[in-house]
This record gives C-alpha cells, sequence and structure tokens, in this order.
C-alpha cells in the first residue's frame, strides 16, 4: 500500500529529515535525535521502504564522476496516443536521470547525463528514432546551483 504525506505522522517525517542530511545516519543516531528507541527508528524506516515512501541511494554529483554533457531535453510526441510508449521506451535508456509527463509545450520533459557532448549527440540520435518522437529539443546545463530533494518543512501547516 502505498503511503501519501496525509498518512505520514511526525515521527516519519522527522526520520526523512535526519536521512536527508544524512542517508548514512544509524539506527542508534536517529533514535537519540529523535528521543525514541533504536528498535522504533529501524521499524518505522524498514517500513517506510517497504512502502516506497523513502530509498536510500548514494546520490553522486555528476560533474565529479565524469558527465560532462547534463541536459534538458524537451520532447515532442506525435500522436499524444504514443506518449505512455514513448516514455516507457525513454525510461529504460541508462542516461535517464529524470523523466516526466508535462503540460504545455511539449509531452516529456527528459534530464540526462552524459560523459561527452558526442554522448549526448549519440543519445539524442537514439531516441530520435523512437516511434512517437516528433521533435526533440535539448538544453545544456552549463552549471548546477542547487540540487536537492524537496524540504520536508514545506509539508507542516
Amino acid at each position: 500500500m502505498e503511503r501519501n504525506q496525509n498518512t505520514l505522522d511526525d515521527l516519519d517525517f522527522a526520520i526523512l529529515s535526519c536521512l536527508q542530511k544524512d542517508g548514512r545516519m544509524s539506527f542508534t543516531e536517529i533514535a537519540e535525535q529523535l528521543n525514541v528507541s533504536v528498535g522504533t527508528a529501524r521499524t518505522r524506516l524498514n517500513r517506510l521502504i517497504e512502502e516506497g515512501v523513502i530509498s536510500i541511494v548514494g546520490r553522486v554529483d555528476p560533474d565529479k564522476v565524469g558527465f560532462r554533457a547534463y541536459a534538458h531535453v524537451a520532447v515532442y510526441v506525435r500522436p499524444a496516443t504514443l506518449k505512455e510508449h514513448v516514455a516507457d521506451t525513454i525510461s529504460k535508456m541508462p542516461e535517464v536521470s529524470f523523466l516526466a509527463s508535462t503540460s504545455g509545450d511539449y509531452d516529456l520533459e527528459v534530464d540526462v547525463m552524459c560523459q561527452t557532448n558526442n554522448h549526448l549527440v549519440d543519445f539524442i540520435n537514439e531516441i530520435s528514432k523512437i516511434e512517437g518522437i516528433y521533435q526533440t529539443k535539448t538544453t545544456l546545463y552549463f552549471k548546477v546551483y542547487k540540487y536537492a530533494q524537496p524540504d520536508l518543512n514545506l509539508l507542516k501547516n
């Protein structure tokens, strides 16, 4: 069962906030910071993981690990009935770090991380072959000023 923010309590949000600050924080540290038992911290976090509320991953700095062509690709799909097919196909490509259906001028928003500009050109050429892709528009990110998860404090009343 998936949960939404209305079913998360203050302790759930506090655990999530701890892990946003340090994804390697131990159950002991979480328990001490939140004044709960280690067992409570472990049980709550495991439930949040099982329910898909959070996943623990190592997030890399694209530039520091060798991705020199970090870009946004706007994808236009025609006919619109192929949008799900196109999204499914693009989502399986290893260069894709973010993919969303959008409103407005284009149909899909794709963020990609490529090693070089030539790699990016190859990626664009490859997705252009997908049935339903009518047009793409690529914007290269020169410098990323902020790359973060949402601030959970925004959800508090």
